[in-house]
């Protein structure tokens, strides 16, 4: 008796053990379908933003500052495409940047040039609304090739979220892209803004953030 005691006891141990693990399990396979469901739904959604993006006629040039070759690029850009204003966000000083449209012969009504900006998430929090009020719905976005994935990145998360969509014209240079950790920092950033109205500007100094996210980039 007590053997067989012992042994409906074991089996019930056995029975609940794996009772547990199937409902572990379930837990796990649901967990996994809706992450699968997420990516699918943001691919999805970011594929149709970029292909709807390509279909929109651009209404104007937004131009990232950071180097003076930028503006040189926006103006030449600029001559073969004669009807659209020209934004540019915290570039080279006034004097300089009007020269070189001037140069190119770009009327200086179609440039505008804006300072507001610190840093690349605020290019586009600084002119988003401006963009908006002028029914600004779609823009070729000009920066740096290195630059450019996560001017994509910001541009999606911020431009997107209030319809206007973009078509990425990238200037060649011989530098690296920039690391990941900066893409992921400023994405979160960007998601911030989206949901409070603030950039998160100090985030990019935060130590802590800093060796979590960024790694060493020459």
């Amino acid at each position: 008796m007590r053997q067989i005691s012992g042994m409906r006891s074991q089996s019930a141990a056995r029975n609940a053990t794996n009772s547990r693990r199937y409902r572990s399990a379930r837990r796990q396979r649901r967990k996994f379908w809706w992450l699968k469901v997420i990516i699918v739904s943001l691919f999805v959604g970011l594929l149709y933003y970029h292909i709807n993006a390509l279909i929109l006629q651009p209404q104007a040039i937004l131009v990232l500052g950071g180097s003076p070759e930028r503006e040189a690029f926006a103006a030449e850009f600029a001559q073969n495409h004669p009807k659209l204003p020209v934004w540019v966000s915290s570039g080279s000083p006034a004097d300089y940047a009007r020269w070189v449209f001037a140069e190119s012969e770009i009327p200086g009504d179609r440039v505008h040039l804006d300072y507001r900006a610190v840093d690349t998430v605020t290019n586009f929090t600084s002119l988003v609304d401006d963009f908006e009020d002028q029914n600004i719905r779609s823009l070729y976005l000009i920066t740096s090739d290195y630059h450019m994935r996560r001017a994509r990145t910001i541009g999606t998360i911020v431009l997107g979220s209030r319809g206007i969509e973009f078509e990425a014209v990238p200037i060649p240079s011989d530098l690296p892209k920039e690391p990941l950790g900066k893409v992921a920092r400023d994405a979160a950033r960007s998601f911030l803004w989206v949901t409070t109205g603030r950039t998160g500007a100090s985030l990019k100094n935060h130590p802590s953030l800093q060796s979590r996210f960024l790694s060493p980039h020459p």
